[in-house]
């Protein structure tokens, strides 16, 4: 997008992750920078190239948590400097930021507004004077969450007084964040991939608070999962430069492996690899997803339908940390299926008692309603087997649309346990019916 002053701008947004990154720079002095870019450079070098314009800095407003950051292939592919605020003790070569400072990118000026609470070195960017670039503090309907880098309170606080400040700036500043919808990075983002500050002064529930008292107790007890995946993810981001992958090897048999099959449910459901987990990376949040039920020490291979289809895969895995995957294959012994299971059916099986139902979602899911009788294990905690699910009958999974029921039924299966997804519709399409709380136990 490109704004309504004589200024290069431009905001790439991955939906998967629900991340946003941004091309800034001066046109006519053919300089830009890029802030807050995703582990996929080739998207900023192709459009300053379009643009006429020489990348020449990297911003950082923070050390990200949930993907990895491309900074370190601009260092080595490019060698272009990085910035970012010292408190974030990078192992890397970095010129320091601090509250205040100005950059120039031709005659474009970037002010740098300290704003920590999401983690201690976050910085936003005023750009020209006119946008401002909050980064994971202020989003579009919400705000950060404070516990990913310090105790939840101490960052609360911290958030609420950066929050003030960024408010102080005019109503008619556009707002740009580095998250939107999608991220596990606040709960109430909207859709929108920018606003104003007046606007969000009207609209945003995390403004609302009339002191830091009030936003801390509302803030600092976070409900939203940690993906398993963020202190490596950190720890790359923070530490020596990381770069490119290497290629994605076709394979003829996968050998000894975890087997992600990143094929559509159904396709997996009718012939797969034995022990295969399926998290199809035509669904939403592919690689948060995955990131839930793989371990990145294991040996990981692909099974794809084609190889146009494991490279989107791959480019998911290397954006939250799984850089080393040992190949793919398309053509594979599949052993086993499952067979899913229609809403009808399921409500015939539990009136004779012969299965076990497994509702996969988050807790704050279930609260809004739930199949009477049902068990609660959110997906992502079923590689870990927790206790409770009944072996001895079979178990259908069962989410909001099909995409976690079919992951969670390809994860039991792996375990030995016959499991059936419900693959078309969820727990809203209930025909019995659903039961909701403001308050549900583990088992209802």
């Amino acid at each position: 997008m490109v704004a309504s002053f004589i200024v290069l701008f431009r905001q790439f947004v991955d939906d998967d992750l629900g991340c946003a990154s941004y091309l800034i720079g001066d046109p006519t002095r053919g300089e830009a920078f890029v802030v807050d870019p995703a582990y996929a450079i080739e998207q900023y070098v192709e459009a300053a190239e379009d643009e006429h314009v020489s990348i020449v800095r990297i911003l950082e407003t923070h050390t990200h948590a949930d993907h990895v950051s491309g900074h370190g292939r601009f260092a080595l592919e490019h060698g272009l400097p990085v910035s970012v605020h010292p408190d974030a003790e990078p192992e890397f070569p970095f010129d320091p930021l601090e509250d205040g400072q100005q950059l120039q990118v031709g005659s474009v000026t970037l002010r740098v507004i300290h704003t920590p609470g999401h983690r201690p070195e976050h910085c936003a960017f005023v750009v020209d004077g006119r946008l401002v670039l909050t980064g994971d503090s202020l989003f579009i309907g919400d705000a950060a969450r404070p516990d990913l880098a310090i105790e939840a309170r101490e960052g609360a606080e911290g958030l609420f007084h950066s929050l003030q400040r960024l408010t102080e700036l005019p109503d008619a500043f556009e707002v740009y964040p580095s998250h939107v919808a999608g991220s596990l990075c606040g709960a109430a983002m909207s859709p929108a991939h920018s606003s104003t500050i007046g606007d969000e002064r009207r609209t945003n529930a995390a403004l609302a608070y009339g002191d830091a008292q009030a936003f801390i107790n509302a803030t600092a007890s976070v409900s939203t999962p940690r993906p398993p995946t963020t202190a490596r993810v950190v720890a790359l981001n923070r530490g020596s430069f990381v770069g490119s992958a290497p290629p994605l090897e076709h394979l003829a048999k996968p050998g000894e492996a975890t087997i992600l099959d990143v094929r559509p449910a159904d396709i997996h459901a009718a012939g797969h690899v034995q022990g295969a987990l399926n998290v199809p990376v035509s669904g939403s949040s592919f690689a948060t997803r995955a990131g839930f039920v793989l371990d990145p020490d294991e040996r990981i291979v692909l099974h794809a339908s084609d190889r146009d289809e494991a490279e989107r895969a791959a480019h998911g895995l290397h954006a939250v940390g799984f850089l080393e995957l040992a190949g793919y294959v398309t053509e594979a012994n599949a052993t086993e299926k499952v067979r899913p299971v229609e809403l009808d059916e399921l409500e015939r099986l539990l009136e004779q008692g012969s299965v076990q139902v497994l509702d996969v979602r988050e807790k704050a899911e279930r609260d809004e309603g739930y199949i009477p009788g049902s068990l609660h294990i959110p997906f992502r905690l079923l590689r870990e087997f927790p206790e409770g699910v009944d072996t001895a009958r079979p178990v259908v999974t069962i989410c909001e649309s099909g995409m976690r029921a079919s992951i969670a039924a390809s994860v039991l299966t792996a375990a030995g346990v016959e499991a059936r997804p419900v693959l078309h519709g969820g727990v809203n399409d209930w025909p019995a019916g659903t039961v909701s709380f403001r308050r549900c136990g583990s088992s209802g």
